[in-house]
């Protein structure tokens, strides 16, 4: 991957971070309330629902950066562009390598937010002194391996020695549906086209997903020291099915899908967009 290319991953993957991230805010915070084992009332309901922004905000443009330089440069090292029926296998790796390095900066942000949000009186830096004071520099990585076992972009709103379904769904899927509607209209999709494609690859991923994500934040917002806070993604979905049953399973399944196809929308369409851009700038400057 040549310098251009690497520096519009960046600035894409940036830019289109942060824009998902502080449009779709409030749709997250009262997906992370619905999942709170404590109810969505008295973890704040629709009080405060900004909470905790200031975490999301700063940590956005450095993990979709990540999460796209690593894309697009496992992508072109597997030769990912040639036409293959092995093309979407190399999509899914290049997306699960993405995750794990995105991850090791979102994980952190996504602690501080996702307490934030169930106590929105808390300052976001003084629950952020407290996870290191009381936790450790542990405490910033509660269920970093959840995380990476579900993530996906939607990130975002998003799907680690492991799988990573949401990456695995998602962009194989982006992808192949860019390529047919490409094929369909003999020419390369534009880009609200691709945020179309988008939206519809991540609101079926995060349909799929959202037992993972319910077991993830059960486990950042554990107390330390509980046997929730051990990070055991399957005990904590065990103990979920059996106390809620399929409903505890897919708790704030509308809105994290509502989040996510419009967090598709926005965040691979503005990606899309702001790549091709700085491309067209690349060729044509000296």
């Amino acid at each position: 991957m040549d310098r251009p290319g690497f520096v519009a991953a960046l600035v894409a993957g940036g830019v289109a971070g942060v824009s998902v991230d502080l449009i779709l805010f409030p749709l997250d915070t009262i997906k992370t309330r619905l999942q709170s084992p404590q109810g969505f009332s008295k973890a704040g309901g629709f009080h405060g629902i900004y909470a905790g922004v200031p975490s999301a905000a700063i940590g956005s443009f450095p993990n979709a950066a990540a999460f796209f330089i690593t894309y697009e440069y496992v992508k072109w090292f597997l030769h990912a562009d040639s036409s293959s029926y092995l093309t979407p296998m190399k999509h899914m790796l290049a997306a699960s390598a993405g995750e794990v390095v995105a991850c090791l900066i979102r994980v952190p942000s996504e602690v501080v937010k996702q307490r934030a949000q169930v106590s929105a009186s808390t300052r976001t830096f003084q629950i952020f002194s407290n996870i290191l004071y009381e936790e450790g520099i542990q405490g910033l990585y509660r269920g970093y391996k959840s995380t990476v076992l579900r993530e996906g972009r939607n990130a975002g709103m998003g799907l680690l020695g492991h799988v990573i379904p949401f990456s695995l769904v998602q962009f194989p899927l982006w992808e192949s549906l860019k390529a047919l509607w490409s094929w369909r209209q003999d020419h390369v999709v534009d880009s609200w086209q691709s945020a179309v494609c988008g939206a519809f690859a991540g609101g079926f991923a995060a349909a799929v997903t959202t037992p993972l994500d319910v077991a993830k934040t059960r486990i950042t917002l554990a107390k330390a020291g509980s046997s929730t806070a051990d990070g055991n993604v399957l005990s904590v979905l065990h103990g979920v099915w059996r106390s809620q049953g399929l409903a505890g399973l897919f708790a704030g399944v509308f809105p994290r899908m509502a989040a996510i196809s419009l967090g598709g929308f926005i965040f691979l369409g503005a990606y899309d967009r702001t790549h091709s851009l700085l491309l067209e700038v690349g060729r044509k400057s000296p």
